[in-house]
């Protein structure tokens, strides 16, 4: 692997580690990356992250990593578009700041911070090169020669990288079958969420029913999702356009933002059900949202691992999930949740109705998946990354 002739500090010394990341949005891998940061052990390593300043309609969690007491760089060279203007100035920043800040680690996340982070540390001699695949940067709905050049970049750059972390097997299988890297190259570390944030919310569900304009006697099936194609919000209000006519009292909570809000609204506004819908728009009060579901379904149409699937289960809702990468390693069909085929709303919309008129069903699914959170914690999941670091620190420190 590359760098292994430069020397890292020794065992009992800290291990500096920084981690690149292209946007602090809300999402699962901007909260992987500070959950990460947060919990690793003070005592053996100083972390910092370095994020680029767009944000967006997905809203933003850089005041939340302040708050952590997290040291946070800001670069606003680094973009999510591809620049190269703009990229290669990132670059040279990135450069500067590693040789600068002396990091033993960089573990890069998010596809563009995730080349450029990974060639700056390499350029700037760091022995400890890891990148995160959230979920690959490539993927079946953009043009093939886009789809191509973005393999090609994350070939040449494993030949950098120490080791890619995935957070799910899916993500391996993927990458394995377009040609990048090995089995060996890879380890799964499952997205972990802080689990005792769910199911102890701090406003009970009649209260925040009633914040929201919903009957406390309603069925309320609630989804968290970014408002965009890959999410598929508008298969959810298809779902519930055919929910609607079928069950007394049935409204649906809908948390998030993005492009595809004015087609959300005027889709339920066209079929007469928008006076079910409730747009919260970006919340951070997820546990709270939650508690006052009575189901959680997930529309997407691929995704990494989305951390919200045990956020729900932990909240003690039921799921229904589309059977795409991540979300079928979390969800076993009929054991711990539902799944059903991605853009397929009519199927949706069955298993909807499935646990609202199987109770013994439902009691079993939600007690088998309260039993798989535990996989999903903050705090086994820096437990395996910090195993990770351990192991290349040891492997590359030189005596003196």
């Amino acid at each position: 692997m590359p760098n292994t002739q430069f020397q890292v500090k020794k065992k009992f010394s800290k291990i500096r580690v920084l981690h690149p990341i292209t946007r602090l949005i809300i999402g699962g891998a901007q909260e992987n990356t500070m959950l990460t940061a947060s919990h690793l052990n003070k005592n053996r390593w100083d972390v910092d992250i370095i994020s680029g300043t767009q944000t967006g309609t997905e809203g933003s969690i850089i005041n939340e990593v302040y708050d952590r007491n997290i040291r946070l760089f800001l670069e606003p060279k680094l973009v999510r578009e591809i620049n190269p203007l703009k990229d290669l100035i990132a670059l040279f920043r990135l450069i500067r700041l590693i040789k600068k800040r002396k990091y033993d680690i960089v573990h890069t996340h998010s596809s563009k911070a995730g080349i450029i982070g990974r060639w700056a540390a390499w350029i700037a001699g760091v022995p400890i090169i890891v990148h995160t695949v959230h979920g690959w940067g490539h993927h079946d709905q953009q043009s093939p020669w886009i789809r191509k050049f973005y393999i090609l970049l994350e070939k040449l750059t494993l030949k950098i990288t120490d080791q890619l972390i995935a957070v799910s097997h899916k993500n391996i299988h993927k990458g394995l079958t377009d040609g990048i890297g090995r089995n060996k190259d890879y380890s799964v570390i499952r997205s972990g969420i802080e689990l005792e944030c769910f199911g102890h919310p701090k406003l009970d569900k009649e209260t925040m029913r009633k914040q929201l304009g919903i009957p406390k006697d309603a069925i309320v099936i609630g989804t968290v999702i970014r408002l965009s194609p890959q999410k598929a919000p508008l298969d959810f209000i298809q779902a519930a356009i055919m929910l609607a006519p079928k069950v007394d009292k049935i409204y649906f909570v809908l948390v998030g933002d993005g492009p595809l809000k004015d087609k959300v609204i005027q889709t339920a506004k066209e079929n007469n059900i928008y006076d079910r819908l409730i747009m919260t728009g970006l919340r951070r009060d997820i546990p709270e949202l939650m508690n006052c579901f009575d189901i959680f379904v997930l529309s997407s149409l691929w995704e990494g691992l989305p951390r919200v699937i045990p956020q729900a289960m932990a909240t003690g809702l039921p799921v229904v999930a589309t059977a795409i990468d991540g979300s079928a390693e979390i969800v076993k069909d009929s054991q711990n949740g539902l799944l059903v085929p991605a853009g397929k709303p009519e199927f949706i919309a069955d298993a909807v109705m499935k646990i609202l008129t199987k109770p013994e069903l439902t009691k079993d699914i939600k007690n088998n998946a309260l039993l798989t959170v535990d996989e999903y914690s903050a705090e086994k999941m820096v437990d395996h990354i910090e195993s990770l670091y351990e192991k290349f620190v040891h492997k590359k420190i030189v005596s003196s």
